[in-house]
């Protein structure tokens, strides 16, 4: 199995879990391919970030949906159209928690895989 971070990257949050509160995120695309299968999954983890240091990452905080799954391979191309979409559907994955991740607040530049 082999699993590839298309795309992270860290962000200032707002959020509250297990009473404690939230201002980081760090959120994810990606991929992983098995045996002809390609999976594409985004995540994200909030974390509390009570420093520019702080980067302590907190896995009582973790929401996933994948948003596609058959059979083939990595595609460049599927890739562009998913991050196209990526910040709309990260915000519908955390809403029901009341979460919120400021898309224009970056904390770090973006990583791509």
């Amino acid at each position: 199995m082999k699993v590839i971070d298309v795309y992270s990257q860290y962000f200032n949050a707002k959020a509250k879990f297990n009473d404690v509160p939230r201002k980081g995120a760090r959120v994810f695309l990606t991929a992983t391919s098995d045996a002809g299968m390609i999976k594409y999954e985004i995540s994200v983890t909030f974390f509390p970030y009570r420093d520019p240091e702080d980067f302590a990452v907190s896995y009582d905080a973790v929401f996933s949906k994948t948003i596609y799954e058959a059979k083939g391979r990595r595609s460049k191309k599927r890739e562009a159209e998913y991050l196209k979409t990526f910040r709309d559907e990260m915000d519908a994955l955390i809403a029901p928690e009341k979460a919120k991740i400021y898309w224009d607040k970056p904390i770090r530049d973006a990583v791509y895989g």
